[in-house]
């Protein structure tokens, strides 16, 4: 049974979007959301989450190189924790150490919904092999 998935790149300024499904197992970039207040910010998820019905939202959960937490860790950690309280969906976090070198050499475009497909494309991968 298809599931259709979103990912989250979480950031202060903006938060990246992407969409895939289990079916074909391939994300894609969808939006990069760019509200000012927590609230605007909320409410266009909550488009989102009204418009695709996603079974699970994946969070990138961002570490230092050696895998110590650091503060857009807790934030990312909160981020996910408020998805699942304010709209009752399932959550899910992904190390996203590694997605945001792949896009490194691209740094002043708003990139963000593609490393949201990154995290997707990650955690698929990581559910087709276990």
């Amino acid at each position: 049974m298809e599931q259709v998935l979103l990912s989250f790149d979480f950031g202060l300024k903006r938060i990246g979007v992407a969409v895939g499904n289990t079916v074909t197992r391939r994300a894609r970039p969808l939006t990069v959301i760019a509200a000012e207040s927590n609230d605007a910010k909320f409410a266009a998820i909550g488009a989102l989450l009204a418009e695709w019905k996603p079974a699970r939202c994946i969070v990138g959960l961002p570490f230092h190189p050696d895998g110590a937490e650091h503060e857009m860790t807790v934030r990312c950690r909160r981020f996910a924790n408020q998805l699942h309280g304010r709209f009752g969906v399932d959550t899910a976090l992904v190390d996203e150490r590694y997605s945001s070198a792949v896009l490194n050499g691209r740094r002043g475009e708003a990139i963000d919904d593609q490393s949201a497909a990154l995290i997707l494309q990650q955690y698929l991968d990581e559910k087709e092999s276990s």
